[in-house]
């Protein structure tokens, strides 16, 4: 434990010393050339320490066996998403195992983390014996290469390695095709279909730009790009050449605000928040269905849920999905609709039924809290608690509505 003391405090120590603020203090008088300088220099030391997390990781990786949990218990710590604590968690089994060169390279700061894992992601595929082959052609080749070259070289040198392999891997990554989506600022996102076969991609595309150009030629004022999302989202949504599909999304805004009082922001399930006019644009739709949700004003938490809507409510399941909104693993955004339902604590241990035991977890995230080692808890106050196999504890709590208002005093 000392050592172990030690070695953190040392890493502290290096990261914050007052040799930086020295640094820091004097960029402002270096000329052109010295400020290049000084900036490979830095993104030399970068790549020296990502070489001491990858190793750390890949220790924390062998003495759990490769368990998966090891990826949300690294999302929590380094404060990451699951897919990129997913790429740095396998490049560092990779690198402390099998790419030793290519760990090297990291130590002497002539390749950076993020083209460590590119040769990881190409080498991935092959035998420990043909990884290794790889690693010592790359070696010689890797310096001095951006993160794209270093892509192509290693995937050239890893086809080379294993030339009937290649049409297994083409196979693999496949069938690892994925949707995706990213949040972007304030009312922007992205939709990607990761990993699809070549030919539909490319197919898919041709037809989009085709139905876009045709808009164009018809004297449509949006450029193509903007018509090229438009009809890929309007084809995924049945708009044409489909049936109409209804979507949901699901919008939580303040009266005052959809009655245009205020203008404070309102947030959409899964993506964060959005401007009020926007907001109130949603809200106006021609298909929105609108429920009341009373809040509790001094904390801004979920007390209930009018009965006032098209459809009967689904009762408790309903409750919790408002409440929580998203899944409750810090870091998860994944929308209550698409999770799954769970006990805290787990039901043949003596969990109830009820909003107080209840929480919205996806499907992922649910079978972590079953895994050896995790501990969920959550308090009279709605506040989860999440204690991993390492003993860190994070706390989740159902974000208010609102912010807390000052409770006014009684009018006599």
């Amino acid at each position: 434990m000392d050592t172990l003391n030690a070695t953190v405090a040392l890493l502290k120590e290096i990261t914050s010393s007052e040799a930086l603020k020295e640094v820091n203090a004097s960029l402002d008088t270096l000329g052109d050339n010295d400020a290049v300088d000084a900036a490979v220099a830095a993104t030399e030391g970068i790549a020296r320490l990502e070489a001491v997390r990858f190793r750390a990781l890949g220790r924390l990786s062998r003495h759990r066996d490769g368990a998966s949990s090891v990826v949300q218990e690294v999302a929590l710590a380094l404060s990451v998403v699951d897919g990129h604590a997913a790429g740095l968690v396998s490049t560092a089994q990779a690198l402390t195992t099998r790419l030793p060169r290519t760990l090297g390279l990291l130590d002497a700061g002539k390749v950076g983390g993020f083209g460590a894992m590119k040769v990881a992601a190409a080498t991935a595929w092959l035998s420990d014996e043909d990884a290794r082959a790889v690693d010592a052609v790359l070696e010689g080749r890797l310096p001095g290469r951006n993160s794209d070259q270093i892509r192509k070289a290693a995937n050239h040198a890893a086809m080379m390695a294993d030339r009937d392999g290649a049409s297994r891997r083409t196979e693999r990554n496949r069938s690892g095709r994925r949707l995706t989506v990213r949040h972007g600022d304030t009312g922007v996102a992205s939709i990607e279909v990761e990993d699809g076969p070549a030919e539909k991609v490319a197919a898919a595309y041709t037809r989009i730009d085709r139905e876009a150009r045709a808009l164009r030629a018809s004297g449509e004022t949006r450029t193509l790009d903007q018509l090229r999302a438009d009809v890929a989202l309007d084809l995924l949504l049945g708009g044409q050449g489909g049936k109409p599909e209804r979507s949901e999304v699901f919008l939580y805004m303040d009266l005052n605000t959809y009655l245009g009082l205020n203008d404070d922001p309102a947030e959409m399930a899964g993506h964060g928040h959005i401007p009020a006019s926007l907001a109130r644009e949603i809200a106006g739709g021609s298909n929105t269905v609108l429920r009341r949700i009373i809040t509790d004003p001094l904390s801004g938490q979920v007390l209930d849920l009018g009965r006032n809507r098209y459809r009967p409510t689904a009762g408790l399941g309903e409750f919790v999905r408002v409440r929580d909104r998203e899944c409750r693993r810090p870091g998860c955004h994944r929308v209550a609709q698409a999770c799954d339902l769970d006990h805290s604590v787990p039901w043949q241990f003596g969990g109830h039924t009820a909003d107080t035991e209840l929480i919205d977890l996806c499907r992922r995230d649910h079978r972590l809290k079953d895994e050896p080692g995790w501990s969920y808890r959550l308090g009279s106050d709605g506040t989860l608690t999440i204690t991993t196999p390492a003993g860190q504890r994070y706390d989740s709590s159902p974000p208010p509505l609102h912010e807390p208002r000052a409770e006014e005093p009684p009018p006599f």
